[in-house]
């Protein structure tokens, strides 16, 4: 079957493989060093250990555990967190892969001894099945593989399966419906009856959400020999399927647990949908059981004709599936071309994988959200790991070296960009570099896990992985359990229907014979990396003399002109008309009439992007504040708002850099009475009592280099009100010459504390964060002038441009 224990090998040790016009490397080890890489990330570990036990995740920026309760809600992000000591249960099968032994078993003791699962606290079901229940029985499979080879844990007795079972039985209130879907949220100790519970009141959840469990809850039925939990998976798997949309065989994003009605009909395959689909298939997998793999091929075969555009992956209406239904695509697809590879689907994995990587490449991180131009329409990244999941499947069915490049920039990202002190801060924002103070728990359970896979060989491996399958926490559940004994009360729950074997692909495609051109692969990632790029000019296609007329451009386009519309849908150009009046333009090359008016219709998409880039006159974006002095060496990056006066650090290559100091008065509405500690400096100001333009005259009148404002409203942050661009005061403004940036009070107390503690700290002001090593060697390099002086004033610091 189309499994993970299907056979993938390295063709022989050497890989001097042309690809993309390029010989990527020779010899094979010479990615050990990224291997190396790898496991260094294994002192997060240590790190939460130090810092955040029992705490159920690190905050990688003030180096403490998140407690939910004692840090400010952050809305449904926090209904993953249970006091249970979510990473430490998410990362157990992690320790075993890296061959940490001891580690792992001093972990599950800690467990034992430390963990409760009774607690008063409302948590969501899909999150605590895939993470804790998941991270349990990946932590047990790794407990009896590891005692059953006569070495380590013989002392252990289950005990993990029985933590998995009381956990198993605390989330099965959360079943108790009319149509078998589960409440999106539990109370570990209450249920979702009652007063007392907190929960209940829910008539929504997501399609992925309700069909998430089949994996977990058929394993822990399968370990333990107790039906009831694969019987309820099944029941809400039957009942999904049987409220697909008939027609176009989609399911919808949002279904209300009680009816079964849609909520949201939109259908894709990212946030909502995604790993619904993933666990059709690897319930087939895991189980055995044919039905599965039906539906999955069923679902699969309406995805590829609706939703996929290749490279693109658009959502669509399930009772109008030709009918785009958003222009936009969220970095949870990304986990899509991996499924593909499973599915043996492997040309549209290339495509769509390669346009995610050219994204990545564009913004160094997967957005959480992209537009069908390839901008970004939500600019945060939690440290995702689907991209680095689909790399890894790719590179074991096909062998090409390319996608070890992929995952070296992938590991090269990470170390430059989000980390910090304390281990690996989510991106605030792509575009400016920014942190947020969050490094969730699939970070070490799953983006670790696939990167150490991507470059270790076999002898790197503790155990055999083609013996398991992931679940999409990463977890790893033994393929064995598909000759468990098991009720035929569970088995009895999923519907009979007629097996089709047309539906059926019984094994996986050779690549070798799929692609039996090392270039082919090449060819087909080429055009998508210009379409993405945007700088690789088109020759114009041949026409034969009088045959047809030249091609509509993008300057005498009038969305008005029906002529005009016509040669749109002829070229392939769809238009969608937005609810704020604009217009959207979407390209199929696919629905065009020809081949020629298919080319047209690329060139006519092109120009259109470089005429609206042209045109539209952008409000200035986000800037970065960056601490680069010791111990933060540009680890620390804050969001900042930009003003409408003073230097454009968007035209500045190097940005502003120097020490910061308060202003004296702090609100800088009046001269300073510090001047001579803050010439050469960045003044910090606070937010209030006069305009901001007023603000920067005095303390560039004082000699300053730049300012940073903060706000006076405390707990404001950027994590939940939008920046603002700090406005003039209506006269010219041309005099102020120095940069002035804005923070909320969150990221500003962040700057102040590190004064506080640090005495001199230095920042750099700039249009994005800078590469982490050019800032700390920067650093060192002004130590030693420093020392070397042995001269220090604090009335003019020489200020070092990067």
């Amino acid at each position: 079957s189309c499994s993970p224990a299907s056979s993938f090998h390295r063709n022989g040790d050497l890989y001097g493989v042309l690809t993309d016009g390029a010989v990527l490397f020779g010899q094979r080890g010479n990615w050990r060093s990224q291997l190396h890489s790898v496991k260094t990330l294994l002192r997060v570990c240590f790190i939460i250990q130090d810092h955040a036990y029992p705490a159920d995740e690190l905050m990688p920026l003030t180096c403490r555990g998140r407690v939910r309760g004692l840090e400010p809600s952050r809305g449904d992000v926090d209904d993953a967190l249970g006091k249970f000591s979510l990473t430490l249960i998410d990362t157990l099968d992690t320790l075993v892969l890296l061959n940490k032994t001891t580690e792992f078993e001093a972990a599950v003791r800690r467990v034992l001894s430390d963990v409760r699962l009774d607690n008063d606290i409302v948590v969501s079901v899909f999150e605590t099945n895939i993470r804790v229940l998941g991270g349990l029985l990946g932590g047990h499979s790794m407990a009896m593989m590891l005692k059953d080879g006569g070495q380590h844990m013989l002392w252990y007795q289950d005990e993990l399966l029985h933590m998995a079972k009381d956990l198993g039985l605390r989330l099965l209130p959360a079943f108790n419906t009319s149509s078998g879907l589960p409440y999106p949220r539990v109370n570990l100790k209450y249920g979702v009856r009652g007063p007392e519970t907190r929960t209940g009141t829910e008539t929504d959840t997501c399609t992925a959400c309700a069909g998430t469990i089949i994996l977990e809850f058929a394993a822990l039925s399968r370990f333990t020999g107790d039906p009831v939990f694969e019987a309820h998976a099944r029941r809400a798997l039957d009942f999904l399927w049987e409220k697909r949309q008939r027609n176009s065989n989609l399911v919808g994003t949002t279904i209300n647990i009680h009816s079964g009605e849609w909520v949201r009909r939109d259908s894709g395959v990212g946030a909502g949908i995604d790993s619904y689909y993933e666990y059709l298939l690897k319930a087939y997998i895991l189980l055995g059981d044919d039905l599965f793999l039906q539906r999955f091929n069923i679902h699969y075969a309406s995805i590829m004709k609706y939703i996929s555009q290749p490279p693109l992956l658009l959502d669509v209406h399930i009772h109008k599936p030709l009918l785009p239904a958003r222009t936009w695509m969220d970095s949870l697809l990304a986990f899509f071309p991996g499924l593909q590879v499973l599915k043996g689907d492997i040309r549209p994995a290339i495509e769509t994988h390669e346009m995610l990587y050219q994204v990545t490449k564009k913004h160094n991180f997967l957005p959480e959200a992209f537009t069908t131009d390839f901008r970004v329409h939500w600019a945060q990244h939690p440290l995702r790991p689907e991209f680095a999941e689909s790399t890894y499947f790719l590179y074991k069915a096909t062998g090409d070296p390319y996608y070890l490049e992929v995952g070296r920039t992938v590991l090269d990202n990470l170390n430059r960009f989000a980390r910090v002190p304390c281990g690996f801060a989510a991106m605030k924002d792509v575009r400016t570099g920014s942190h947020e103070d969050r490094m969730d728990s699939f970070f070490l359970a799953e983006m670790f896990k696939y990167l150490f896979l991507l470059f270790a060989d076999t002898e790197d491996l503790p155990f055999d992985v083609e013996d398991y399958i992931f679940t999409t926490e990463a977890h790893l559940l033994p393929l064995s359990l598909s000759m468990a004994p098991t009720s035929s009360a569970a088995t009895n729950a999923t519907t009979e229907e007629e097996l089709d074997d047309s539906n059926f692909d019984w094994t996986c495609p050779n690549t070798r014979l799929l692609f039996p051109d090392p270039a082919f692969p090449r060819n087909l990632r080429e055009p998508i990396r210009s379409a993405v790029d945007k700088s690789c000019p088109r020759p114009a296609p041949y026409r034969e003399p009088g045959m047809g007329r030249p091609p509509l451009r993008a300057q005498d386009f009038m969305a008005n002109n029906p002529e005009h519309l016509e040669l749109l849908r002829r070229m392939g150009v769809s238009l969608i008309h937005l609810k704020d009046g604009r217009v959207q333009l979407v390209q199929h090359a696919t629905q065009a009439v020809s081949a020629v008016a298919a080319e047209d219709g690329m060139r006519f998409m092109q120009e259109m992007m470089e005429l609206s880039s042209q045109q539209q006159k952008e409000q200035l974006p986000p800037r970065a504040i960056q601490i680069v002095s010791h111990p933060f060496f540009g680890r620390v990056v804050l969001t900042a708002g930009p003003a409408q006066f003073g230097t454009d650090l968007s035209k500045s290559a190097t940005g502003v850099r120097g020490f910061v100091t308060v202003a004296e008065p702090y609100s800088g509405c009046s001269e300073l009475a510090n001047a001579e500690y803050v010439q050469g400096r960045i003044a910090l100001l606070q937010r209030g009592q006069c305009m901001f333009a007023e603000k920067a005259r005095h303390i560039q009148k004082a000699g300053a280099i730049g300012g940073i404002v903060i706000d006076d409203n405390e707990g404001s942050s950027s994590d939940t009100a939008p920046l603002f661009q700090m406005a003039g005061d209506g006269r010219n403004t041309d005099d102020i010459t120095l940069p002035l940036l804005f923070l909320f009070h969150k990221e500003g107390n962040i700057l102040m504390e590190a004064l506080k503690e640090y005495k001199e700290v230095e920042v750099l002001l700039s249009d994005k964060a800078r590469d982490r090593g050019e800032t700390a060697a920067a650093v060192k390099i002004q130590q030693k002038l420093a020392l070397s002086s042995q001269v220090r004033t604090k009335s003019k610091i020489t200020v070092m441009l990067t």
